[in-house]
């Protein structure tokens, strides 16, 4: 409902998705954020809830197995979101 009615007042939103890498496939991930800079703190908590799920020990972590978070602009375009730690 919310979500109609922001598209109504064309307000854009931002969204997560997830990615299997050991299955390969692509899976929703709950919210809608009103900015990017809400989606990104968004993506850096659910790439901690992988770490605990998923541990880089037995996943080799973000270069691994261990399952990657994207960010879907109000365009639909979507980029991946890596960790600071991460980033070149």
């Amino acid at each position: 409902m919310i979500e109609t009615l922001l598209h109504r007042l064309k307000i854009p939103v931002w969204r997560l998705r997830g990615y299997d890498t050991f299955a390969r496939e692509w899976y929703t991930l709950d919210g809608i954020y009103l900015s990017e800079r809400a989606a990104l703190r968004a993506a850096h908590k659910r790439l901690e809830e992988l770490e605990r799920s998923q541990p880089s020990a037995t996943s080799g972590g973000q270069e691994g197995i261990q399952d990657q978070v994207y960010i879907v602009c109000p365009d639909g375009t979507m980029f991946r979101y890596l960790p600071p730690k991460n980033r070149s």
